[in-house]
């Protein structure tokens, strides 16, 4: 793996924003919008979480699956590659990529637990063949570089490193998988707006701080912002809007 972020794959593949939501032409002929796009994503990253607390696996390794799940759909459709087996196919090739043990056996047992909808049932022989083909999705790039260390080191050099404020920011952080912002910006940045969030959530005054980190603050506000916003709309992100998006691509009646 690439011990520094600007040097490694994932830095080189960062997207613009407008690439991000780009909705695949086979996924537009099924008349899905950029909406429904978003709401099929962000539902699937909760669906790895779901699946992620059930087999007890860390916090990065889901992290790693959902930006998985996310680069797929920046060069592969929905169509294709059917985002129901997908998320599941991304937990258990992220658990190899961080180094964690998990079971393909295992993942079945518990989708047929949380699931009733046949629609998200699968064999393991379908998660591994699955998992063959987001590798070549992703030309086998697998590198990904997360906030979480960058938030430790900035957390204790800003004084902020009490158990309040690492839970408040950590939190956030989390959060931010439910968005693209991975995908977009270098992690130490999508760090730095969590504790300017954080900071104001809990009235500490960061401003001296942050000016002598001589970063562009317009970005961290502009990511800040993003992160607002999603927390202000995600509302709309409700179980028969996710499912009306899915049955839209018809996909393994």
């Amino acid at each position: 793996m690439a011990a520094n972020f600007w040097s490694s794959s994932h830095y080189k593949n960062l997207l613009d924003q407008e690439d991000v939501d780009m909705v695949n032409p086979l996924d537009k002929e099924k008349g899905v919008t950029l909406e429904d796009f978003k709401l099929i994503k962000f539902h699937m990253a909760n669906y790895i979480l779901k699946l992620a607390q059930q087999v007890k696996i860390r916090q990065r390794v889901v992290a790693t699956a959902i930006t998985y799940m996310r680069r797929v759909y920046t060069r592969k459709s929905m169509v294709e590659y059917d985002p129901r087996l997908v998320a599941p196919s991304c937990l258990y090739l992220a658990s190899k990529s961080e180094e964690s043990t998990l079971q393909a056996r295992l993942l079945v047992f518990y989708i047929k637990k949380l699931y009733a909808d046949d629609k998200y049932r699968c064999e393991i022989k379908d998660i591994l063949e699955m998992e063959m083909k987001i590798l070549e999705a992703l030309n086998f790039y697998l590198v990904v570089f997360h906030p979480y260390r960058s938030l430790s080191q900035l957390l204790q050099d800003a004084g902020l490193n009490d158990l309040n404020m690492t839970q408040v920011t950590w939190g956030i952080v989390n959060d931010t998988y439910k968005m693209d912002l991975i995908l977009v910006h270098p992690p130490h940045l999508i760090a730095l707006a969590c504790i300017y969030i954080a900071s104001v959530l809990r009235e500490k005054d960061t401003t001296v701080w942050f000016e002598e980190l001589h970063v562009d603050m317009n970005v961290v506000k502009n990511i800040s912002m993003e992160i607002l916003d999603f927390y202000e709309n995600n509302r709309m992100f409700t179980e028969d809007r996710v499912n009306a998006a899915l049955q839209k691509l018809a996909l393994r009646p």
